[in-house]
């Protein structure tokens, strides 16, 4: 049996002062009452001059003992799961592109917006443009770091090219990367090469690869004596590979310490168990909405404060060269709503933890998968090793193209799948969640196992004509 744990995450503004002395009666109570089942990683956070607050509804969690290995306890992932509103009607299994928000986020981006409405450049400009800083310190501490080095923004693509774009590089200048980086990724490099003439060096990657020697050895290859940038996927988006980005770092440096390294963070932030220095580069993006799931639309920006001096804005301020991280803020008007309900999905990560959460991603991939294995025709790109993979794997049926099987994956099961065909890489991609129940993935393998049969009995048809 388990005990239970409170999330406080519904906001209402109150409009007495009888009821904001209520509401300070009360969280003094919810306060006690948290430090006695061990607390939350955080209260929530408000942005000075709001007005108070009180909590609609309670989301309880069961609580569990120091260590606790709960991958396997279906019971304490089924209170995890209802903290979700997803769809109870298609089987989502493309998280990898965009996370749903559990509802303590939902419900706090909801109050923030209508606050705003209320009086929009009062309570934007004057209450959650100043609460920004109380959620950078948020996300300063999940990513082990300063706070004068993240900046936050609307997703990973914005901010490595923020980064791509602001690093001064000169014509000759050699930048190595891979084909399978993020497209995006590899375009921002592509602008660079067409208008100034930079030079990229491709590796190309055969997954999966089960040996990170032979990874970083596949860099050092390609190092030269004019390679300035050395661009890192932690983890690869199409089939979920995890690269040893500190031990390329390294190496880098090693070859020549001036080597600036950029990381690719958009799918290893929030779903594996490390802090950005741990990768030892000097900048750092990720999106928020995938596996933080935080608000759609955010994102987070990482640059090694020794740096900060030398990045052009990609939007500029007053000074352009300032040592100050806050410069790559200048975006204008944008949703504050969502900035601010960052920090509820970050009390809603700490509440689980970084270690169980990556476990659980990692049992979901390998539940499915494992069954898989002795389909005929069945094959897969991805490591079933946590040093190499987490809740990412892309899957491929022999005779069948990426989107025929996605196409009758959702047709069949309401399966709803990302069919992926890019550098080295054909098959469909299965990212499973925290609120996927191991129901969900039975009905996935049992769908496999059925169009791999339909598909090899159709073949033998054909080659007896």
């Amino acid at each position: 049996m388990f005990a239970f744990k409170l999330i406080l995450p519904i906001l209402i503004p109150l409009k007495s002062p009888r009821q904001r002395l209520m509401a300070k009666d009360a969280t003094h109570n919810r306060r006690n009452f948290v430090r006695q089942l061990g607390g939350l990683a955080g209260m929530l956070s408000l942005a000075p001059g709001l007005p108070a607050f009180a909590d609609e509804k309670k989301f309880l969690v069961p609580t569990t003992a120091p260590g606790e290995d709960v991958t396997e306890k279906e019971d304490y992932w089924g209170f995890i799961q209802q903290a979700y509103s997803v769809s109870p009607n298609i089987i989502n299994l493309n998280n990898g592109g965009v996370s749903p928000q559990p509802t303590v986020v939902q419900n706090a981006l909801d109050r923030y917006n209508r606050l705003s409405n209320e009086a929009p450049t009062y309570y934007m400009w004057r209450s959650l443009d100043e609460g920004r800083e109380s959620v950078r310190m948020k996300l300063a501490d999940l990513a082990g770091c300063s706070p004068e080095e993240i900046a936050i923004n609307r997703n990973a693509s914005e901010a490595l090219e923020t980064i791509i774009f602001g690093l001064n590089l000169q014509k000759g200048d050699e930048v190595v990367l891979t084909k399978q980086d993020y497209p995006n990724v590899i375009n921002a490099w592509k602008q660079r090469e067409k208008r100034e003439g930079i030079v990229l060096k491709f590796i190309n990657l055969d997954l999966p690869i089960e040996d990170n020697q032979l990874i970083v050895r596949k860099y050092k290859e390609a190092f030269t004596a004019g390679t300035k940038v050395v661009m890192i996927t932690h983890m690869v988006n199409w089939s979920g590979q995890i690269l040893p980005a500190a031990q390329i770092s390294r190496a880098a440096k090693k070859h020549n310490p001036a080597i600036q390294v950029v990381i690719d963070g958009a799918h290893s932030f929030a779903q594996l168990t490390y802090k950005i220095p741990d990768l030892e580069g000097d900048y750092f993006g990720a999106s928020l909405h995938k596996w933080l799931c935080s608000p759609f639309g955010t994102g987070m920006l990482y640059i090694k404060q020794a740096r900060i001096k030398d990045i052009w804005p990609l939007l500029a301020p007053e000074d352009p060269q300032s040592p100050d991280i806050r410069k790559f803020e200048r975006l204008g008007t944008r949703s504050f709503p969502a900035e601010m309900a960052i920090g509820h999905a970050i009390n809603f990560h700490n509440t689980i933890g970084d270690e169980r959460k990556q476990k659980r991603l990692h049992y979901l991939k390998n539940y499915w998968v494992e069954k898989c294995l002795n389909i005929p025709g069945f094959s897969t790109i991805t490591s079933l090793k946590p040093q190499f993979s987490g809740a990412i794997a892309t899957f491929a049926i022999k005779g069948l193209t990426p989107g025929e099987v996605a196409t009758e994956l959702f047709k069949r099961a309401r399966i709803h799948t990302s069919a992926t065909v890019w550098e080295n890489i054909s098959g469909v991609r299965i990212t499973p969640h925290l609120y996927t129940p191991l129901k969900d993935l039975d009905r996935l393998v049992n769908t496999i196992q059925l169009i791999a049969k339909e598909n090899t009995g159709a073949a033998n048809r054909n080659s007896l004509k």
